[in-house]
Order: C-alpha cells, then structure tokens, then sequence
C-alpha cells in the first residue's frame, strides 16, 4: 500500500478499492533537544501512516521529511528548514500530481506543528483548484481529546516533551539517548506571552517539557490512541461526500473558461 512500491498499473486498481483516497504524511527534520534525533517528527508521521495504510489498504505517498521550522532558529545545529511559502507550493503540487494520479480524498497527517499554517494554505489553494478534490489535514498530536491531553500534559508550546519521547521510546528507540533526559529538562515559557516568540527565546536548549517523565509503555498507549482515531477518520473520509453538489465556479465563469480553453474554429 506504499506509492513507491506500486507500479503505475497497479495504482489505479489500489485508489479504486481505496475509494480513490490516498494519505500523505507529513514531518519535519529539526533539532529535538540533546535526546532525541532531529528526524523525530518525520518517523511519527511514517510509521503512525504506514501503519493505518496497512490497515486500510490506502495508499501512502512517499513521507515529506522537511517542513516550516523556521521557528527553531539557527541556535542549535540539525534544523533543516523550509520557507512557508515553499512548502505551501511543494505540498500544492505533490496534490496536483496526485489528483492527476486518480487520488480525489486526500489525508495529509502532520506531525509538526508548524507545518499547520503552511498546510492549511496548500489546502485551500488545492481544493480551488480541483472541484471534486477532498482535502483534510490532520496534526497528529490532536487527532482526539485525549491524545491532545497526553501530548500537552507538560507544555502548551511542547516540544521534545514527555509525549514526543514517550513515542520515540515505543517506536524508534535507536533515536533515543535515555541518558541526557532528566538533563533535557526545560519548562514551557510561552504561557500568556501576547507574541509567538522563536524557541531560542523560550528555551535553553531546545526542548519544551520534561523528557524525564517519559516511558515506552505511555508512548505505545499514545500511538495506539493515535492509530486508532486516525483510523476511524480515514473510513468516515472514505464514505463522505460534499454535502452539496454544486459547481465551484459560477455558470458564467465556467463558459467563459471554457471558451478561453476551446480550440479555434476555421472557415472556409
């Protein structure tokens, strides 16, 4: 169920039984304090994507690894980061060429939070352009109430938290250093600041939390609880419609796009 695994016969046949949907997931490569590796938000988005693929026979599209963390700064080496305008335009074309593909229900999964503004942009230009195109995005650390209440417990501006390592533990623990977590401690800053401040000027090293509260066993439960409700939004996806049917644009626009598109006529 992976895009890059099937062959261009084979995926019109897998879009057809998935409804036409298609996931796209969605990381960042950024530092993640002295603790955790700086692909941390990249692996969630893969493996909590490639598991419901799996379990939905949706396709996934290959996991973009880079996002907007401008955010982060340039204090701390690892953050590799894009612009928010190039990612609204790379993510509105990876849509396009996926629409052109066959895909007409479209779940892009995040896993970093400020990719959202970026997202929310490429959605709605996607959506523009491509009447019968559905589009949602979906930011994995609120996916429901109580995932939200564990990746939240520690810090409103969490980052590298108790949550994020927590999930690491359970699922990629070769990008754990268990050692430097009681050292990775760092409070949430952020509380009640009237501007959204960069994170060298709320922490001193990276991380917004307590790393050292973290436990495999919390982030397996974390990553259940994110499957399976990602799992029940993807089969409601499956099955919705637009509640209208009603053309983007109006009739007028349409003839007049329509006559700009037509070939010329010729007379004798």
């Amino acid at each position: 169920m992976f895009w890059s695994e099937l062959t261009w016969e084979e995926l019109p046949e897998c879009l057809a039984a998935a409804r036409q949907t298609a996931i796209l997931p969605v990381g960042a490569t950024e530092q993640h304090g002295p603790h955790l590796g700086c692909g941390m938000d990249a692996m969630l988005a893969e493996k909590l994507c490639r598991a419901a693929a799996e379990a939905t026979g949706v396709p996934m599209l290959p996991t973009l690894s880079y996002g907007c963390s401008i955010g982060h700064s340039q204090q701390w080496p690892g953050t590799l980061a894009l612009q928010p305008t190039l990612m609204i335009e790379l993510v509105r074309q990876i849509g396009d060429w996926a629409y052109h593909s066959g895909v007409r229900r479209l779940f892009i999964v995040n896993a970093h939070v400020g990719n959202a503004a970026p997202l929310r942009c490429a959605l709605e230009m996607l959506r523009a352009e491509h009447d019968d195109l559905m589009v949602a995005v979906v930011h994995a650390g609120t996916l429901s109430p109580r995932v939200r209440e564990f990746c939240f417990a520690d810090a409103e501006d969490w980052h590298a938290n108790d949550a994020e390592t927590s999930l690491m533990l359970a699922i990629a623990p070769a990008i754990t250093r268990p050692g430097k977590f009681a050292e990775a401690d760092d409070p949430d800053r952020a509380g009640g600041l009237v501007f959204a401040h960069p994170v060298n000027h709320t922490s001193r090293n990276g991380v917004t939390g307590y790393p050292s509260r973290a436990s495999a066993a919390k982030g397996r439960d974390c990553f259940a609880w994110m499957l399976e409700d990602l799992l029940a939004l993807i089969r409601r996806g499956q099955a919705e419609t637009p509640p209208l049917d009603r053309p983007y644009r109006s009739t007028a626009q349409a003839l007049a796009a329509n006559h700009e598109t037509a070939p010329p006529s010729f007379s004798r």
